[in-house]
């Protein structure tokens, strides 16, 4: 009887809380700094969703340990619907690296997937390759010769680079730097050959001549760069990478505010001036379910755990 008595004020309280909320503001954690777009897409979302919600939600950046500071101060987070977690292409490797105190799939809740981008191959003018079959011959026949820079071992640049080197078997040394402003700036200066970046990151350096662009890494070209071929169609047939950015919660928070929180979010991506702004970054809104963001989750970490053991990548 005492555990029935339990078990029906547990579900009362709950459902009450469920009821009340939000009754205070909303934490928005981004593992990542100030700047890129993850932190972006919390900015706009922290500046639109209290008009619908009457909290405001606050934004913090709790970068570092390659994302994992930031996502397990999301995980260890209640499951009271408090708690928003911006998660990009590396949140989906990160078990795959370390040893987590968190599962991705099974401690947090997807609301739904925000926005995607493709990375584009940039070389240093110096570097005696234009094309991707340019670029396949020379690392065949100097193996070892060229490098590539990334922002650090799991990073969506350096997956994108580990994945081409596995399909196209060449060899290319790994150069991991501690962000992407200082990896442009050594490729820039010529201290490294090419790298994989953020479509927005690089293509102003690109358009001034300080840089030759090379492919992009998604399925179809870039309406940024529609001149630019894709991986594959320069000749790595199947290649594909497409970075993405996705907003998340704690697993338990109960159900009808996870679907409200979605039906909110999705409605602020959707909007004309949202997509419009993103789309200038770079970005393509691509909103939609918390079980459509669920579904691609666990693909994307199927996928990308095969990449690390096939290519052997480790944490740094």
């Amino acid at each position: 009887m005492r555990i029935l008595l339990f078990l029906f004020s547990f579900f009362i309280l709950g459902n009450a809380s469920s009821q009340s909320w939000p009754n205070k503001p909303l934490h928005y954690i981004v593992p990542f700094p100030p700047g890129a777009f993850n932190d972006t897409l919390a900015r706009t979302v922290a500046a639109e969703l209290p008009k619908a919600i009457g909290q405001p939600v606050l934004v913090e950046n709790r970068p570092g340990g390659n994302t994992l500071i930031g996502t397990e101060a999301a995980a260890r987070s209640a499951a009271d619907g408090y708690t928003l977690f911006g998660a990009a292409l590396p949140f989906s490797v990160v078990q795959s690296l370390y040893k987590t105190s968190f599962d991705v799939t099974r401690d947090f809740a997807p609301i739904t997937l925000a926005g995607v981008t493709p990375n584009l191959l940039v070389a240093n003018p110096k570097v005696p390759v234009s094309t991707v079959g340019e670029l396949l011959a020379y690392a065949r026949t100097n193996p070892g010769k060229l490098n590539y820079a990334s922002t650090g071992n799991g990073s969506s640049n350096h997956l994108s680079f580990e994945l081409f080197k596995a399909m196209t078997r060449t060899s290319i040394t790994h150069i991991p730097y501690k962000g992407s402003a200082p990896a442009v700036t050594d490729l820039l200066a010529g201290q490294v050959d090419m790298m994989f970046d953020n479509t927005p990151n690089v293509l102003p350096q690109v358009r001034a001549g300080k840089l030759k662009a090379i492919a992009v890494s998604s399925k179809t070209r870039s309406p940024l760069a529609p001149e630019v071929p894709t991986v594959d169609e320069a000749g790595v047939p199947g290649y594909d990478v497409t970075v993405w950015f996705g907003i998340l919660t704690v697993a338990g928070t109960p159900r009808d505010i996870v679907q409200r929180l979605n039906a909110e979010i999705v409605k602020i991506l959707g909007s004309p001036e949202v997509r419009e702004r993103f789309g200038k970054a770079g970005v393509e809104v691509v909103a939609g379910t918390p079980e459509h963001f669920s579904a691609f989750l666990k693909s994307e970490v199927a996928r990308w755990a095969k990449v690390v053991q096939d290519a052997g990548i480790k944490a740094d």
